[in-house]
């Protein structure tokens, strides 16, 4: 049975278990993206939260905050990324949450970066519609289109 995801606004009350999440060194190793500590994490959260052109949801399992996912322009495209805590891994979260914020957020295309090793993250991203376009240095760039004729 999948589990009962929901999202909401990140609220500054998640910063906290976001922080303690990006600190585990295999989700790090596996997202090929470095730990900041407390005060650079809470500046960086900060920024974006102000930043009214970002869509910022934390992924919710019952009440029990798993991690977040987001979205953000990034030379002119629309971006998406989501980092869930290690504990949640396997259990069909982030393709849930994934697909509820994709039935929210309606822009297209909608871009995302994935390190070439996580395949993991590779895989929830095509279950969810997004496609392979190409590769840049030690990434694979993945494009959600409006319609699959769409050109990059």
């Amino acid at each position: 049975m999948l589990p009962t995801i929901r999202l909401r606004d990140v609220i500054t009350s998640d910063l906290p278990i976001f922080f303690e999440q990006q600190l585990d060194p295999v989700a790090t190793q596996m997202a090929a993206f470095p730990a900041r500590d407390r005060k650079a994490f809470m500046a960086h959260w900060a920024r974006i939260m102000a930043d009214e052109s970002n869509i910022l949801k934390t992924i919710l399992e019952g009440d029990r905050v798993t991690g977040n996912i987001v979205s953000w322009e990034h030379d002119g495209r629309r971006e998406v990324g989501y980092w869930l805590g290690r504990e949640f891994w396997g259990k069909g979260i982030a393709t849930r949450a994934l697909s509820l914020f994709l039935e929210r957020v309606t822009a297209r295309p909608l871009y995302a970066h994935v390190i070439k090793h996580n395949r993991a993250s590779i895989r929830v991203l095509q279950k969810c519609g997004f496609t392979l376009i190409g590769e840049e240095g030690d990434e694979v760039i993945l494009i959600l289109r409006e319609n699959a004729a769409e050109p990059a």
